[in-house]
C-alpha cells in the first residue's frame, strides 16, 4: 500500500510540474509589454494602418501631391533638414516604418499619448503633432514625398539636425 501511495504521490508531482512548465516558458518567451501595445503596434504606431504594406517604387504623381500637401500642413512645423516646432524630415523613412509614419501622420492624438516613441517626441520638442485629419490617399502621398527627400538626401549627402538633441548627427 505504501508503494501504490508513493508511486502516485511521484507520479502526481510529475504532472504538476509538466503542466505547470510550459506557461512559464511560454511567458519568459515573450516579454510583457507595459504599454499594452501589440507587437505589430509598438513597431508600427497605433492608428488605422493596422498591417504591412507593401511599397513600390516612388510615384513622382504621388510625391508631387505629398509636397504640396507637406508645404502646406506639415511645412510650418517640420523643416527637412533643421529641428524645427518638431523634427526635421528628410530621412523620417530611415528611422521609421511607412506603417509607423502613415499612423502618426493620421492619428498623432493617440501616438504621443499611449506609444512610447510619441511620447518620447512629445518630451522633446513639447508640442503635440495636430491633426491635419488627411485621408490615407493622402497620407501615402506624403509618405511618396518623404521617400523622395531621403532618396534625394543620400544621393547628395545632405546633413539634417537628429531627431533628439543629445544624439549625434
Amino acid at each position: 500500500m505504501k508503494l501504490v501511495i508513493s508511486l502516485l504521490s511521484v507520479l502526481s508531482l510529475l504532472f504538476f510540474v509538466a503542466c505547470g512548465g510550459e506557461k512559464k516558458a511560454e511567458e519568459a518567451a515573450k516579454p510583457a509589454n507595459p504599454n499594452g501595445l501589440t507587437d505589430f503596434e509598438m513597431e508600427n504606431g497605433i492608428g488605422p494602418v493596422k498591417e504591412k504594406i507593401v511599397l513600390g517604387e516612388i510615384d513622382p504623381v504621388k510625391v508631387a501631391a505629398g509636397e504640396k500637401t507637406y508645404n502646406s500642413l506639415c511645412a510650418p512645423c517640420h523643416k527637412l533638414d533643421k529641428r524645427l516646432v518638431g523634427p526635421a524630415q528628410r530621412y523620417t523613412v530611415d528611422r521609421r516604418t511607412p506603417e509607423y509614419i502613415l499612423n502618426m501622420i493620421m492619428n498623432p492624438d493617440e501616438m504621443t499619448k499611449k506609444h512610447p516613441t510619441g511620447k518620447e517626441l512629445l518630451a522633446e520638442y513639447l508640442a503635440p503633432m495636430t491633426n491635419m485629419n488627411l485621408t490615407l490617399d493622402q497620407a501615402k502621398e506624403v509618405l511618396e514625398y518623404l521617400r523622395s527627400i531621403a532618396k534625394e538626401g543620400h544621393e547628395k549627402n545632405i546633413v539634417a539636425d537628429p531627431v533628439f538633441k543629445n544624439a549625434k548627427k
